[in-house]
């Protein structure tokens, strides 16, 4: 992003766009929970056909076969219907920016959110045409970085970004925003490494698969760490908008702690080195209830959340970067075009 596409943001934005990318934001998270209950449930495939629904359109299947057939059918077609809407919304946050918006890189970036719509619409219908696991890997790869861009999009057309502070109690320098960038890295590597977790293959080893589980493990802690180092960079600093994004942040990865360990306790039982637990029952595969099936998708969801939120306030620092810069180059323009002192007069004097 240049600063010539920043300085260009002068000129309102509107609030109808951005209320339809919050629309956006609002629509896609609960979509992102449907998605995880899908492959909780090992529901993807309970409709077999796509685009259709059992041989109907997919707006005009019987609501009464939905809503009263069985769960796994509820939720993939509801899934789909869900997905369907946020498409629509993508239409309408394209046709809003070539209509009213003035910024040609904010109008680009609704483009790529429709593309990124209709790219996961298409892994999600091949992955159930092919049956492929590794296709359902990445399309639950997939969501989470369309949420964390229309998270960005919501930002850039808000208005914190056209007419937020520009003087802040403390200064900041690049360090929130590295640190806010490798945020983002390390809660999508995260992402990434749960979606391999939950579409294991049958043919990797148990090496591999233990490998996997270690690295995600530390990693979430150092996550936890730097999202810690992170807010104590930002509490001090006078803006609100970003000391608080920071904090949530805190607490959301620390749940996001308690929900892992919730879900492998659910997956594979209580570890053996846990004394009261028989031997017996230790690392078994468990048939999951749907308090069960909560525990693991909102472990799910909540790190879309980590992401999205993570990506929130790396671009609101990226544009409190710019600002500061902006104002400081401005400070030293006008002080390099002081007005002439008494000095100054009396040694030009003397020169002639």
């Amino acid at each position: 992003m240049s600063k010539d596409s920043l300085s260009s943001d002068s000129r309102p934005a509107s609030r109808a766009l951005h209320r339809l990318v919050v629309l956006a934001v609002c629509l896609v998270w609960p979509l992102i929970w449907v998605g995880g209950l899908v492959t909780t449930y090992d529901a993807g495939m309970a409709v077999p056909d796509w685009p259709e629904t059992y041989g109907d359109n997919l707006f005009l299947y019987p609501y009464q076969t939905w809503l009263a057939g069985p769960f796994d059918l509820f939720i993939e077609h509801g899934h789909r219907l869900l997905g369907a809407v946020v498409g629509l919304v993508a239409i309408g946050i394209v046709v809003a920016a070539f209509w009213i918006e003035s910024r040609r890189w904010v109008q680009w970036l609704c483009v790529a959110l429709l593309v990124m719509v209709i790219a996961q619409g298409l892994l999600g219908g091949m992955r159930v045409v092919l049956g492929d696991r590794t296709l359902a890997m990445v399309h639950g790869c997939f969501g989470p970085a369309f949420f964390a861009v229309c998270v960005a999009v919501a930002v850039v057309t808000s208005r914190y970004w056209r007419d937020g502070d520009v003087v802040e109690k403390r200064r900041l320098g690049k360090f929130p925003a590295i640190l806010a960038g490798s945020l983002v890295g390390l809660s999508y590597t995260q992402l990434m490494l749960g979606a391999m977790l939950r579409h294991v293959q049958p043919a990797a080893s148990p090496g591999h698969f233990a490998g996997i589980v270690s690295t995600h493990i530390m990693m979430a802690f150092l996550l936890w760490a730097i999202t810690a180092f992170t807010w104590g960079k930002l509490r001090r600093c006078g803006d609100l908008t970003l000391s608080r994004p920071s904090s949530i942040l805190i607490g959301l990865v620390g749940l996001q702690i308690a929900l892992g360990i919730g879900t492998w306790v659910v997956n594979y039982g209580w570890p053996s080195f846990m004394m009261w637990v028989p031997e017996s029952e230790a690392f078994l595969i468990r048939a999951k209830g749907f308090v069960d099936s909560i525990i693991v998708t909102a472990h799910v969801a909540t790190g879309s959340l980590i992401l999205a939120v993570s990506t929130m306030l790396w671009v609101r620092l990226l544009r409190h970067r710019y600002r500061q810069s902006t104002l400081d180059h401005s400070s030293l323009s006008h002080s390099s075009q002081r007005p002439r002192d008494t000095a100054d007069d009396v040694s030009e004097l003397a020169t002639t």
